[in-house]
């Protein structure tokens, strides 16, 4: 009977006990992703493939796969996959949906918080030496109690962090693709919007909406323009939502007041980049789902789309179920 193989493109924190019991594994233990050469050779001769949002999988690659049965993403976003190539040849691409939900809205207060109240600037402050007593001008922030907060994209997580936001006595404001029932704006307690009216009124705006063509660069420019001097913007999206060379210059400018961001464009920002001399910015290395317990979740998850491939079953969350026609 032939024993199915299976390339995992980084190490995983989770037990792979059970996906050992149906298939050979070969896992990439380097920390940096595998090379677009090495991928190809990988799989051309593997049944499954278990991959992060850092790996290409282009048309070049799936094609090669004259084997692949299933495609499995440790990730909610597939950007990085050819979808259509994927679904032509009748193969079936696994994700992690709702999984980093709350851990991505923790985090995204985590930047909002840290941003209002400068601590990355003040911890700086205080290992360079320059703490010398209580002043009453030192590092001063803004309320976050009673401010606005405007969200770019009411998904789920756009949602966990609306409900996060009551707790500081908020009002809520969000744009989206589509406006939410009543009820649910009701029991979140936000109000719809226009983007440039969200842009204009918020004290803190926060990204969560998906990339596409749409959203590209959606934060340009004349965004910035538009947003308060004091405003602060959040990103725990996807980098390719902001124009950095904007953001440089709206932050250098004093457009806006600060920035916090977990993702960038491209990821990792290169050393030299100008973004990286800013005192008013905070830049996290894609951290936003980084919780032990979500991060392990997520990889069962991944693993269970990968066993259910293989042994032809339908994914438990499948990106193009159309490939069950």
């Amino acid at each position: 009977m032939h024993q199915a193989k299976v390339f995992i493109t980084r190490r995983l924190p989770t037990d792979l006990a059970r996906l050992r019991q149906v298939a050979t594994i070969e896992v990439w233990e380097e920390r940096q992703p595998p090379p677009d050469e090495v991928l190809l050779e990988k799989v051309k001769t593997v049944d499954g493939l278990l991959c992060l949002l850092t790996d290409r999988i282009d048309k070049q690659l799936i094609e090669a796969g004259t084997c692949l049965k299933v495609i499995s993403q440790m990730a909610v976003g597939y950007d990085n996959i050819d979808i259509p190539t994927a679904t032509a040849k009748k193969i079936p691409i696994g994700h992690t949906p709702g999984v980093l939900t709350d851990a991505t809205a923790d985090f995204t207060w985590v930047l909002l918080m840290a941003a209002a109240r400068r601590v990355v600037e003040a911890d700086r402050f205080t290992r360079a030496g320059l703490w010398r007593t209580w002043e009453p001008d030192l590092l001063l922030g803004p309320n976050i109690t009673g401010a606005t907060l405007g969200i770019v994209g009411l998904g789920r997580i756009g949602q966990a962090v609306a409900r996060r936001a009551k707790g500081f006595e908020m009002r809520v404001l969000y744009t989206s693709k589509h406006r939410c029932q009543a009820e649910l704006e009701q029991s979140l307690g936000v109000e719809f919007v226009s983007f440039e009216s969200l842009l204009q009124e918020s004290d803190f705006v926060t990204i969560h909406t998906p990339l596409s063509d749409d959203t590209y660069h959606l934060f340009s420019y004349h965004q910035f323009e538009l947003m308060k001097q004091s405003a602060i913007l959040i990103n725990t999206a996807r980098g390719g939502v902001v124009n950095q060379d904007a953001l440089y210059q709206a932050l250098l400018q004093g457009q806006i007041a600060g920035a916090a961001i977990d993702v960038t464009e491209p990821e990792p920002i290169p050393i030299d980049h100008p973004l990286l001399t800013l005192d008013n910015l905070i830049i996290a290395p894609h951290i936003g789902s980084a919780s032990r317990q979500t991060r392990e979740k997520m990889a069962n998850m991944a693993i269970a789309n990968l066993i259910a491939g293989l042994k032809g079953d339908r994914l438990p969350d499948c990106v193009n179920p159309e490939v069950y026609g």
